[in-house]
């Protein structure tokens, strides 16, 4: 069974990028069919966010991937597009790191990711356009966390922390991108209920486990 889950794993990490969805001349019917995005968003293509999936680490490691809810997980950064489809994904940075820093790793990147400037909005009701703005900007970009939720949902190994070693854990993640890619793409029908992710339980590996902890990126 472990001789097949690494061949199987090693098949679906190596036509993972052919399965990334890729962004399309076209302004996406969710912003062109739209009076409160169009034409203000015309060259908006996705959505980019990191979250937070269990890990399992060696002792020594364990600080490093202890994120700021004090849970140890590993820090995924995905990019999607409004029809729930990843187009990026970088995976196996520390749960510590912060998401700035992922982003500027995959930025840096050869081939790397070209995204626009970053709009916040906080407050109630917008007081002027720029908030305006800012408003519309935030209900687009929550589509990141739709896809996070339904992937979480889908893929039930990652409610708690996979035992495996940390590479196996990272490449996991994106083999798993790829199928939530070809299930969207060949199942038009699929509708995936979006149940409350469980991140309370993360593991430690035995000292003497093998390991590497290099970041893995696909695109």
């Amino acid at each position: 069974t472990s001789e097949n889950f690494h061949k199987i794993l090693k098949a679906l990490n190596s036509i993972a990028s052919d399965l990334m969805a890729k962004p399309g001349l076209a302004v996406p019917a969710k912003i062109r069919e739209s009076t409160r995005f169009y034409p203000y968003f015309k060259d908006c293509i996705g959505a980019i966010d990191g979250t937070h999936i269990p890990a399992m680490v060696r002792g020594r490691d364990v600080s490093s991937y202890r994120n700021r809810h004090g849970k140890i997980s590993q820090n995924v950064l995905a990019a999607c597009n409004f029809d729930l489809e990843f187009m990026y994904v970088l995976s196996g940075w520390e749960g510590l790191a912060h998401d700035s820093k992922l982003l500027n790793d995959a930025l840096s990147r050869r081939n790397g990711l070209k995204v626009p400037q970053d709009f916040a909005y906080h407050g109630n009701d917008p007081q002027n356009e720029n908030e305006l703005f800012n408003l519309r900007h935030a209900s687009l970009r929550n589509m990141i966390e739709r896809i996070f939720g339904i992937f979480k949902s889908r893929f039930t190994i990652f409610k708690s922390a996979p035992p495996f070693p940390f590479k196996t854990q990272a490449e996991l993640v994106l083999a798993c991108v790829a199928l939530h890619n070809f299930l969207r793409k060949e199942c038009r029908s699929d509708e995936f209920p979006i149940e409350p992710v469980d991140e309370s339980s993360s593991s430690v590996l035995p000292v003497n486990e093998e390991d590497n902890l290099e970041p893995i990126v696909q695109t």
